[in-house]
């Protein structure tokens, strides 16, 4: 475990926190506590208030949207009573930042938010943006990271936590709504405008960006969430936005005349009216950057700005800091978790027979995981501790694990003990069926090498080996192992016979 997070000064105390983001389309809050060096969602609120839709040529805000945005502030006073003002932050983006009479939003808003509002820069913005996406998703190494919001759109290359160029530009789904979609109308005519338009802003960027590259592209809130969320519901579970989706989504969005006719699955109509704009947006940057697929990630500037209130939180590596909080959380038995995941590692370096052979560092990673987590449902009960523990880890938020991989841990964690109902199981869009059965029988083996937890020996040296075909396996110990740990040879044996159910095989000696 990383040591950085060992020595949080914060290490079993309670911090309640809460940040919010003033965005132009929406804002933004959520409220967290920090507890073991972990930070627990508790609350997220958000009300749309379209504050750019108030913003007219002059960069003057009218007064029925500053009414809006002050009215969502009360609403979340209410909810922030009791906090003290250095454990609140909150930002304002695009439309504060451009609107010339901001300091009347400001002192309308401190008549019912007795919080101070901090109108950022939009580099400020675009590092704080990168600084959630790298609390809150796995990728490591260098990233290009886009946000498409109400009024600006951010683009930061950067190396793990530390951004390397970062830059926002003037256009987002609001401001394009209102300048190319008027009253809602669309036609190829207006969404080339608007995506030309969009190209001129960045085309600048391009070429610098481009000789940085990256090893993977992420994009946040809610534009590429949208356009995830219809491509999982009719091309591609994963959601991945791929240029050929894109086009694909552009084409079916274009045979519509109007925001209102908009009937494709996946689309929330509260998204309906900045969905078209912001598509043109994303569009141009695929376009710009030259990028071949995104994926959607659910941490962004609030995240930021909510890590941004705790120091404590710069590691490299979010699983850990994400496992680590658990552990002590749920006072999980460090020693034997590492025992398992001991055992975990050397198995899975003896299997070869893996299917998706692009995931096999991830499938490992996550196996390891499993094992150090498998016993978090303790708390509860130890009768029926897999499912217990499954529950926890599949409701939890967990930084560092995109959804797919969270699935995959609990699934893992479901089946470490008892029987294996396969009609149960979940059904990946990123890893097959043959691997995942494959990960499950990992780390029983690796539960059932550690039965008996503070034993004296440790197994180190046995041999795993496939025959036949992939469903048969044998592990092969030193001699006498066996003999010194009968403990482990009736589990090794009832595992053996439950697996011929499913025309499996272990044999072991």
């Amino acid at each position: 475990m990383n040591n950085a997070i060992l020595e949080s000064k914060h290490r079993g105390n309670v911090r309640e926190i809460a940040a919010i983001d003033l965005g132009s389309n929406s804002f933004h809050m959520i409220v967290a506590r920090i507890v073991n060096g972990s930070i627990q969602v508790l609350s997220r609120l958000k009300q749309k208030v379209k504050l750019a839709e108030g913003l007219d040529e002059n960069a003057v805000l009218n007064q029925e949207a500053i009414t809006r945005g002050v009215n969502c502030l009360a609403l979340f006073a209410e909810r922030l009573q009791g906090f003290p003002v250095e454990n609140v932050n909150v930002v304002g983006t695009y439309t504060l930042r451009r609107a010339i009479n901001n300091d009347e939003f400001l002192r309308q808003a401190a008549k019912v938010f007795p919080y101070p509002i901090n109108i950022i820069s939009g580099q400020t913005e675009a590092k704080t943006i990168y600084a959630g996406v790298c609390h809150t998703q796995p990728e490591k190494g260098r990233k290009l990271v886009i946000d498409i919001g109400g009024g600006s759109t951010e683009m930061i290359i950067g190396d793990d936590f530390t951004p390397l160029m970062a830059e926002s530009r003037h256009m987002g789904c609001v401001s394009f709504a209102t300048q190319f979609f008027t009253d809602g109308v669309i036609s190829p005519e207006n969404f080339q405008r608007a995506r030309q338009s969009a190209v001129n802003k960045i085309e600048d960027l391009g070429f610098e960006y481009r000789k940085l590259g990256w090893q993977s592209v992420l994009g946040s809130s809610g534009t590429i969430k949208t356009v995830a969320q219809v491509i999982a519901t009719n091309l591609d579970p994963n959601g991945t936005i791929t240029a050929e989706r894109l086009n694909a989504l552009i084409e079916q969005t274009l045979q519509s005349k109007h925001f209102t006719e908009l009937n494709i699955n996946g689309l929330n109509q509260d998204r309906v009216d900045v969905f078209v704009p912001g598509l043109a947006i994303l569009s141009a940057v695929f376009e710009v950057f030259h990028i071949q697929q995104m994926r959607y990630s659910d941490g962004a500037l609030r995240e930021g700005v909510i890590y941004s209130l705790e120091k404590n939180f710069q590691v490299a590596d979010i699983r850990a800091r994400t496992a680590w909080g658990l552990s002590e959380q749920f006072n999980i038995d460090q020693a034997q978790a590492h025992r398992v995941a001991d055992s975990a590692n050397l198995l899975s370096a003896q299997y070869q027979n893996w299917q998706s052979t692009e995931f096999i560092e991830e499938m490992r990673e996550i196996l390891l995981w499993a094992a150090r987590l498998h016993e978090v449902g303790i708390v509860i009960n130890h009768k029926g501790l897999q499912k217990h523990s499954a529950y926890i880890l599949q409701n939890m938020e967990l930084p560092g694990f995109d959804r797919e991989q969270q699935r995959l841990l609990t699934a893992l964690v479901r089946w470490h003990i008892g029987t294996l109902k396969p009609a149960d199981f979940f059904k990946f869009a990123r890893y097959s069926e043959q691997d995942v059965m494959a990960l499950m029988r990992l780390l029983r083996l690796a539960v059932i090498l550690n039965k008996s937890r503070q034993a004296t020996e440790t197994v180190k040296n046995f041999t795993l080996e496939m025959h036949r075909t992939l469903n048969d396996w044998t592990l092969n110990f030193e001699s006498g192992y066996l003999d010194r740990n009968p403990l482990i040879w009736n589990e090794l044996r009832a595992e053996s016979n439950l697996l011929k159910e499913f025309e499996s095989s272990l044999v072991f000696y």
